[in-house]
């Protein structure tokens, strides 16, 4: 699985449709192995990037975690994921 899609079923707040269609972006992108498709193939790329994330907001629905409208929600950044801030110069080590 792509590691930068994230899970959007029973996530707290409920998802947007705009993390919806990202989803469905990164999908695409991952299946055709383009970061962005030539003009040639970008209508096809497109329409499966908009046909993969209706059928994401209808899986989504069916499972009872509909997306809601609007701009993503700022998610809170899992503890294992976050940085240390850097300690300052001659500052000791905690203690273990």
């Amino acid at each position: 699985m792509c590691r930068s899609i994230k899970t959007l079923r029973g996530a707290e707040p409920p998802p947007t449709e705009s993390e919806v269609a990202a989803a469905a972006l990164q999908y695409v992108r991952k299946l055709s192995g383009y970061r962005a498709p030539s003009k040639r193939n970008t209508e096809a790329f497109e329409r499966a990037v908009a046909e993969v994330a209706a059928a994401s907001e209808r899986l989504l629905a069916a499972l009872g975690s509909p997306p809601v409208p609007g701009p993503p929600p700022p998610r809170p950044v899992p503890p294992s994921s976050r940085t240390r801030a850097p300690r300052p110069v001659g500052a000791a080590a905690p203690p273990a």
